[in-house]
């Protein structure tokens, strides 16, 4: 079967090889078609290493399919039924998850360091345990979640990622109350997911900070009541807050240095909200005093910091509702040969979400 690979990390370009196979299939396990699957910027941080990621490995982790078979033991999967793609699933018995914090369970983490694949040169791994730039992946059967069937694939592997961790930063993380006033720094699929939960909690002043126009003008039709260039953000704060600082700032680009400029920009009392995943070396700096003079809560999000299941069924009923707007998100479509496109789409800001097509 077709799948992409990165042979090496550092490397900025997938190869796309058809003589990969997906390995694990037995008891627990599903095997699953992929049919949609979404380009999210932590299968770039993983390819360039600023994620740990064991190489070679398949990206993708933002997909939706087919089942085509169970393992024994699965009772609640069939063939034929759609499904998608959860690379955090909750094991349910872990301290994590009986504490109700299932976004924290390590279970999937575990399969991170099995490989999914093979080729003739040996073991190929996939991203997050899953791998979905492929045409069928091998997964427990807990990452595979049934969607109702009048979700498209597309729509439902923007779920499987990027919307439930934007969505839920500002539904389940922040606190957000009506009337609020919010920043939001980096504005790609996640950042304008966080945009369309503000929105939802009824954020009186929504500014959306991020260097691309495209991106900024995106966010403006998603629900942002000001975009702005990370060098605009000063005169926004004053002009809106009056210097004193945004309720709630979410950090959506997973870097100490937008981190930094978002606490700054966070009022006295209020909450920074820290989305982005960035790389282990890289910190962020605060002194003593400001920590407790400032009295500013700094909340990391986890994939959306709640249940995922619970978070996928809000997700779609909003969807449904026509309270959020996702299919708006897609704003590139390239065919699987063309996987490379979508990286490039990525890097330079043009896409918020690129469907790759199965």
């Amino acid at each position: 079967m077709r799948a992409a690979v990165l042979h090496e990390i550092g490397q900025d370009k997938l190869e796309v090889l058809d003589d990969v196979e997906a390995v694990g299939f037995g008891p627990g396990r599903v095997r699953i078609r992929v049919r949609a699957t979404g380009l999210c910027h932590s299968d770039l941080s993983a390819m360039s290493g600023v994620l740990p990621q064991p190489a070679p490995f398949v990206p993708g982790h933002e997909g939706a399919g087919e089942i085509l078979e169970v393992g024994e033991g699965v009772s609640h999967l069939k063939a034929g039924d759609r499904v998608v793609v959860c690379w955090l699933p909750a094991c349910g018995s872990c301290p994590a998850c009986k504490r109700g914090q299932t976004e924290l369970c390590l279970a999937g983490f575990m399969n991170a360091g099995t490989p999914n694949f093979k080729r003739p040169g040996g073991d190929v791994f996939g991203f997050a345990g899953t791998g979905t730039f492929t045409e069928e992946v091998v997964v427990d059967a807990g990452c595979a979640v049934p969607i109702p069937d009048d979700v498209p694939f597309d729509i439902a592997a923007l779920i499987g990622c990027g919307v439930t961790t934007g969505l839920g930063a500002a539904l389940n993380t922040a606190g957000l109350e009506a009337g609020s006033s919010v920043a939001v720094i980096g504005c790609g699929g996640v950042g304008i997911s966080v945009i369309q939960g503000a929105r939802l909690q009824g954020a009186a002043e929504i500014v959306a900070v991020d260097p691309v126009l495209s991106r900024r003008e995106a966010a403006v039709r998603f629900g942002a009541t000001r975009a702005v260039s990370p060098d605009e953000l000063p005169d926004a704060k004053q002009q809106i807050t009056a210097g004193e600082g945004f309720d709630h700032v979410f950090e959506v680009v997973g870097k100490s240095a937008t981190a930094r400029t978002a606490y700054d920009n966070t009022r006295r009392g209020g909450t920074l909200v820290v989305v982005g995943a960035g790389a282990v070396d890289d910190f962020l700096q605060l002194n003593m005093f400001e920590l407790f003079f400032d009295e500013k809560r700094i909340l990391p999000s986890m994939y959306g910091g709640g249940d995922v299941l619970r978070s996928y069924e809000r997700t779609i009923a909003l969807w449904r509702a026509g309270r959020i707007d996702l299919a708006g998100l897609i704003t590139h479509r390239v065919p699987f040969a063309d996987v490379n496109e979508a990286l490039d789409q990525m890097r330079t800001g043009t896409a918020l979400r690129t469907c790759i097509e199965m």
